[in-house]
């Protein structure tokens, strides 16, 4: 006899009890997220952590949240003397029940005390990060910043407490541009992009070399700063 398959959302479950189409939806969701979120900090060589965090009672409208933020960037702007200042922000909901509070990166110094002046609604906290091997570089601590932010866009905020919000805020003009290549083989290609990286990948990943790998061939390269 054939083998019935139930089509997925209909009849089938997935792992948090909601339709399998949706929690893939979700969940592919959550991944594009976390890449842009990576993208983003090693592009901009954001390497500096900070937290906005509100006193009180705390701030539970994720839409106040963002209005907050969106006048906190100008005027952290104009504080630095109108400077360029490429950042990338991420919404949680405090674990112990206070609302919400924001993780954010930047590229550069910026004074604590002026963070805390412009913010002026509760609490800050900045973070360099450190306790990577000698001679890591800027990038290095970006792509460590981005490992510490991304796990954030996982949780499903927009889809909970407020549909149709992003999962994280980025200023604006500062996106990494796609650049395509082609090549007549996968060595072509990785010699066009070290080109114009500057550098050999110093990590390289080949579906080829995977056995659990069933679809097209793809390849991942990482290079050095």
């Amino acid at each position: 006899m054939p083998t019935l398959r139930p089509t997925p959302g209909i009849g089938t479950a997935g792992p948090d009890g909601g339709p399998a189409d949706v929690v893939r939806s979700q969940a592919e969701a959550a991944r594009r997220a976390r890449a842009g979120v990576r993208r983003f900090c090693a592009a901009n060589r954001l390497n500096r952590l900070g937290t906005l965090t509100y006193a009180g009672e705390g701030c539970f409208d994720p839409l106040q949240l963002r209005a907050d933020l969106a006048g906190f960037w100008r005027a952290l702007r104009r504080g630095l003397g109108g400077e360029p200042l490429p950042y990338l922000w991420v919404p949680e909901w405090h674990p112990g029940g206070h609302g919400l509070h924001a993780h954010f990166a930047v590229a550069q110094y910026v004074p604590v005390t002026l963070v805390r002046r412009v913010w002026g609604r509760g609490f800050v906290s900045m973070k360099l990060i450190g306790d990577l091997p000698v001679g890591s570089g800027q990038l290095e601590e970006a792509r460590t910043v981005a490992g510490y932010l991304a796990p954030y866009v996982s949780k499903s905020l927009g889809d909970d407490h407020a549909p149709g919000l992003h999962r994280y805020e980025v200023a604006q003009g500062y996106k990494p541009e796609r650049v395509q290549l082609a090549g007549i083989s996968d060595e072509d290609v990785i010699a066009q992009a070290s080109e114009l990286m500057g550098s050999e990948p110093v990590r390289l990943w080949r579906s080829s070399d995977a056995e659990e790998w069933h679809g097209s061939p793809a390849y991942w390269c990482a290079w050095a700063e």
